[in-house]
This record gives structure tokens, C-alpha cells and sequence, in this order.
């Protein structure tokens, strides 16, 4: 069970995520996606078969803890808008498709499946924000070797929209059903893909002013052969 909390009234829900899904390749514009394809394919990972592709990662992965242990070193955070369905409604939150890049040059989907998902405790009904959903901003901060810098930064309107998203995940109206959550995907980096001791991610609305924010810690666990 994961304890969520309404941004503006601080109501709690908790929630029993049986089903995580993270959305791959899922931009709205193909240049980006193109982008993002050319980004991976130079540490080794084979483009994908079609874009969005919905990945199936196991629910007990999605967590709101501060810190997450990895194996090894070469594992990095995304900022991603999440989706979660409750009784009250289909949330939105950020998170990050925190991501094994050795194991992503040989299979994606086993590389997402080898890292919990952080996501903040903080969300907003969709409902409050989907009318003006384009108006939303992302961005991310890795925290490396004690200084923290921007890692990406741009607006939603670099991803499909919920609507879209969720029709093309073969649902008829942009709504999960209780227990499920999807990560909607990222931007690009600005650098290089690279591994961070801390990840901080921000989803601003600047139609009311609100903005949701999460940032984890990352242990990095010895690889002994």
C-alpha cells in the first residue's frame, strides 16, 4: 500500500498499485523521439519496435522512499509525469523511470524492470489540471559529486498528451483504474546520460502557481563477481 497526498488539501489516499506501466518512446513530436532513440543508441540500445511501447515493470518497484540502492554504477534517473488510478479519481505525479544503462544496451525492458521507480507522495487530481495540461512543465537536477545541476527541462507538450497516451494504451477516456499507475515518459538530457548520487525531478503548473517536487538519494550497491 503507497500513501499519496493531495497537493492543495492534504487528503491521503492510499493506494494498493498492482500495475506499473512505464511508456516508452512516448513523445508527441517524432523529432524528439528521434532524439531521444539517438541519445540511447549511443550507449548500445537497439531502437525500439514501434513507438509508444508500454513496458510492464513488477508494482512493488514504484516507491516514495527517499533513497533507492543500485547496482552498480551506471544507472541514471528520468523525469516522468505519473499516472495512478484511485478510487477518487486518476492522479498526476512526478517520478523518474530510474533506468540500469548497462543492462538497457541489451534489453530495455530487463533494464527498467532492474530499478525502483521513485515517485513524489505529493499529486494533483487530473481533473484539475488536464484542460490546461499543455500549459505543465518538467524538469530534473542531478546531484553529482555534491553539486547539483539542470539535467532536462521543457515542457509536456514534448510527450502525448494523457488522452492520446492512454487511447493508445486501448483505453477509451484518459483514466486508470484504481491500483494502476504509468510513467509517461521523459525528455532529453542536457549533456550525456550519466549516472547522479542524488535526483531531484519538478512538475510546475504555471497557471496556479503549484508545482510538484520529489528527490532521492541513490546507493550504489558493489558489483562482486
Amino acid at each position: 500500500m503507497t500513501t499519496f497526498y493531495l497537493a492543495n488539501t492534504g487528503e491521503s489516499l492510499d493506494i494498493d498499485i498492482h500495475q506499473l506501466v512505464i511508456a516508452g518512446w512516448a513523445g508527441r513530436v517524432q523529432a524528439a523521439i528521434d532524439e531521444h532513440i539517438e541519445e540511447l543508441k549511443a550507449i548500445g540500445v537497439t531502437p525500439p519496435s514501434a513507438t509508444p511501447l508500454f513496458y510492464r515493470v513488477a508494482a512493488n518497484q514504484l516507491t516514495t522512499a527517499p533513497t533507492i540502492q543500485v547496482l552498480g554504477g551506471q544507472t541514471s534517473g528520468e523525469v516522468e509525469v505519473v499516472l495512478i488510478g484511485s478510487t477518487e479519481g486518476t492522479l498526476v505525479g512526478i517520478g523518474s523511470d530510474h533506468t540500469d544503462r548497462e543492462a538497457e544496451a541489451w534489453s530495455v525492458a530487463h533494464s527498467k524492470q532492474v530499478c525502483a521507480k521513485p515517485v513524489g507522495a505529493q499529486v494533483w487530481r487530473l481533473d484539475q489540471v488536464i484542460d490546461h495540461w499543455d500549459d505543465l512543465q518538467m524538469a530534473s537536477y542531478a546531484t553529482i559529486d555534491g553539486e547539483e545541476a539542470l539535467y532536462q527541462e521543457g515542457p509536456v507538450t514534448g510527450l502525448l498528451h494523457p488522452a492520446e497516451l492512454l487511447k493508445r494504451f486501448g483505453l477509451d477516456k484518459p483514466e486508470l483504474a484504481p491500483g494502476q499507475a504509468m510513467l509517461c515518459g521523459t525528455l532529453p538530457v542536457i549533456g550525456e546520460l550519466r549516472p547522479a548520487d542524488a535526483f531531484r525531478m519538478v512538475l510546475k503548473d504555471p497557471v496556479t502557481g503549484l508545482e510538484l517536487q520529489h528527490r532521492y538519494d541513490i546507493q550504489t550497491l558493489p558489483v562482486i563477481a
